[in-house]
């Protein structure tokens, strides 16, 4: 019996599971928002995300890329050129986003002093 209120599937239809856990994973968030900037190639972006492996990058971006969220380019030069950069899709999704890390900013000290209060009654 559903009293109204919204029940979370788990499968594909369900929003939270099929979009939002995509892009809350550890590096995604990272990366839109270097890509905000402009177009990025590869090593520029290593560079920018302290801590994230080639691996971990080359997965995350595919991903991205899979989602819609990034394009990426080839340029048939030599050597050859591959950028990344936001697609309106991208763009839509960083706007909200970004209110999220503010929010997150702001209450940062109150989550951390929550926590340790926590931690404490735990021990």
């Amino acid at each position: 019996m559903n009293s109204g209120k919204r029940v979370f599937h788990n499968n594909e239809d369900c929003p939270v599971r099929n979009v939002v856990a995509q892009i809350g994973d550890k590096w995604s968030l990272l990366i839109l928002f270097a890509l905000v900037d402009g177009p990025e190639r590869f090593n520029a972006l290593k560079s920018r995300i302290e801590g994230i492996s080639q691996r971990m990058l080359t997965q995350t971006l595919r991903d991205l890329e899979r989602e819609g969220y990034i394009s990426r380019t080839v340029y048939p030069e030599v050597p050859v050129r591959v950028e990344y950069a936001l697609t309106e899709l991208g763009k839509g999704i960083v706007k909200p986003l970004y209110e999220l890390v503010l929010w997150a900013d702001k209450h940062q000290p109150t989550i951390e002093r929550a926590r340790k209060t926590y931690d404490k009654h735990k021990k």
